[in-house]
């Protein structure tokens, strides 16, 4: 039977390094209350007007097209999530694809746009391409520049501490191997709460949500003017992300576990079978509460957002592969993703090294 293998693997992160110290001087905050709340110590910013969300992804995905050892002109399918493109439209596959200099190739592009949860959304889009015979080479990417968009006042600072930009990338082929590759993925979704962590402006929405339009800063409907930016959004700073900290946290827990569990009853495995666990890097303190609840030892768990922040869809492609490199992903091994973010959305995967 096929399944999809990991055949290479790329991460990318900017120069700049930002401390919770540097941030102090934008805003109400300090190291100590960064760390406490977060676990983040530092952060990478893209350069602007010289980086860009498909630029890093580039170097991303060209350290995984070599380690897969394939040439670029070999993929035959892009797949990227982000949710901070380059542009508004076009997405980011097709200029991803400019960028390695591969359109003469003229494969298809795909854009995954579920935030945090996006890696895995696409693995799990990629795996089923994969298996069917419909590709070879799937290059998945997650790379996000969140710093172009965040408000460094201290009114954005709950949201602002937390993010960084970076870039990962897989090449994915299918694997006649025995026990070898992708095991399983499951997918989730709640919109219930989808503005509790969301960037809804600009947008086409008008005063269409009445019952959250006022605590989210939507425009009155005739004041849109038929257009998705207004005026009043310029004036009270409504182009910013906005998180409801508390609320993300207490079903970042309950899902990234419950999540977990489904992958492992599916494949009927049990979490002592965990090699390593990478789960998005959301929040230290997710994280942890997680590796307790399951009873995990130090060196089943990956986490970095000690040094890079919250990376979005990046987060677990640059923790995997930085992983990997350590020597703490082997042939063998069984790694568990798992990720949960805005929409809400969640999901999980298991793999055979």
């Amino acid at each position: 039977m096929v399944k999809t293998k990991v055949a290479g693997l790329g991460y990318y992160v900017p120069e700049n390094v930002i401390t919770n110290n540097e941030l102090t001087k934008h805003m109400d905050t300090s190291d100590e209350w960064i760390q406490e709340r977060t676990g983040i110590k530092e952060r990478r910013y893209a350069t602007k007007h010289q980086e860009t969300t498909s630029s890093m992804a580039k170097k991303a995905a060209e350290v995984a097209i070599k380690r897969a050892g394939i040439e670029k002109e070999d993929i035959d399918f892009i797949v990227f999530a982000t949710l901070s493109p380059d542009y508004y439209f076009p997405g980011c596959g097709v200029l991803l694809q400019r960028e390695l200099g591969i359109t003469g190739t003229e494969i298809g592009a795909l854009d995954i746009r579920n935030q945090c949860s996006g890696f895995i959304y696409g693995l799990s889009v990629a795996d089923q391409f994969i298996k069917t015979g419909m590709y070879k080479n799937i290059l998945l990417v997650g790379s996000e520049m969140h710093s172009m968009g965040l408000d460094f006042n201290t009114s954005g600072r709950n949201v602002t501490v937390i993010f960084g930009d970076g870039a990962g990338a897989v090449v994915l082929q299918p694997t006649e191997e025995e026990g070898r590759g992708i095991l399983t993925t499951h997918l989730h979704s709640n919109g219930t709460y989808a503005e509790e962590l969301a960037m809804i402006n600009p947008g086409c929405h008008g005063g269409y949500h009445d019952e959250v339009k006022k605590d989210y800063g939507y425009p009155d409907v005739n004041e849109l003017g038929g257009m998705f930016a207004t005026q009043n959004m310029f004036d009270n700073g409504y182009f910013y992300p906005n998180m409801n900290g508390q609320l993300v946290f207490k079903n970042a827990v309950v899902k990234f576990a419950q999540v977990i569990k489904e992958a492992l009853a599916k494949t009927g495995l049990s979490q002592d079978d965990i090699s390593l666990l990478v789960p998005h890097q959301a929040n230290l303190r997710i994280s942890q509460f997680v590796q307790k609840s399951f009873g995990l030892n130090d060196d089943q768990v990956y986490n970095n957002i000690q040094k890079y922040g919250n990376t979005t869809a990046a987060s677990i492609p640059i923790a995997m592969t930085e992983a990997w490199e350590k020597g703490k992903i082997k042939e063998g091994d069984l790694v568990c993703l798992a990720a949960f973010g805005s929409g809400f959305t969640w999901g999980s995967a298991l793999i055979r090294w």
